[in-house]
């Protein structure tokens, strides 16, 4: 069994905590103290939050749409094959090493993305980029800490309470779509969003494949 090796330690902004990088051959995990957030082989969820998102606003000739959190870069990855050249994507991540380590020890996951045209870095709290301009987006992707029930951030619960779901849905363009990726069913949650005003599709996904957890994402449609 080869040992995982510890590349790097990033502490997360305003928190106790700290994300560490690990590798073990071709394998990546970046961990919250010694708890797993994600691994490169289990990268299913993420694609799916992504191509489901896609194909939400595929009648939109030049969506805009933001993702929060970069992880791994799947999500991103994943969504620039499904969208046209005419999109926009913008990517927020508060933790500045998660962007280094893409580009560096990650490189092989990011692959173009980070590098491909449409696409905007802004390392900065979604929440905030959320909240800059009304009827901004025509998709909000939203893969930060562990969904809902969250690990890595306490301010993380403010993109998911009544008021930013709130500020969600004002942030976008009618007919917009929130989708947000979790690690458990969350049945609150699935309530908050109906009475933010969303109609909601509660998805069930696997990590990998057709094996691995079972995660979910929910589709909340802005009405």
């Amino acid at each position: 069994m080869i040992p995982w090796e510890h590349l790097d330690t990033a502490p997360i902004p305003g928190e106790a905590g700290s994300l560490r990088l690990m590798r073990r051959g071709h394998e990546f995990s970046i961990q919250l103290d010694r708890n797993e957030l994600m691994n490169s082989r289990l990268s299913g969820s993420e694609e799916a939050l992504a191509q489901l998102s896609a194909e939400r606003v595929r009648a939109v000739k030049a969506p805009h749409v933001l993702i929060g959190g970069y992880g791994m870069g799947f999500t991103l990855r994943a969504a620039l094959a499904c969208l046209p050249a005419t999109a926009r994507v913008t990517v927020a991540e508060i933790v500045p090493a998660v962007l280094t380590w893409a580009r560096g020890p990650m490189a092989e996951l990011t692959g173009e993305s980070l590098a491909d045209a449409r696409v905007t870095i802004r390392e900065a709290d979604v929440v905030a980029v959320i909240r800059e301009r009304p009827a901004a987006w025509d998709a909000i992707l939203l893969d930060v800490d562990n969904g809902p029930d969250g690990l890595t951030r306490g301010a993380n619960d403010r993109l998911y309470d009544a008021a930013g779901l709130g500020a969600a849905r004002a942030a976008l363009r009618p007919g917009g779509v929130l989708a947000v990726w979790s690690a458990h069913p969350d049945a609150a949650f699935t309530r908050r969003l109906g009475q933010a005003g969303f109609a909601v599709e509660e998805i069930a996904t696997r990590a990998r494949g057709k094996r691995g957890a079972r995660h979910v994402i929910w589709l909340a449609g802005r009405r």
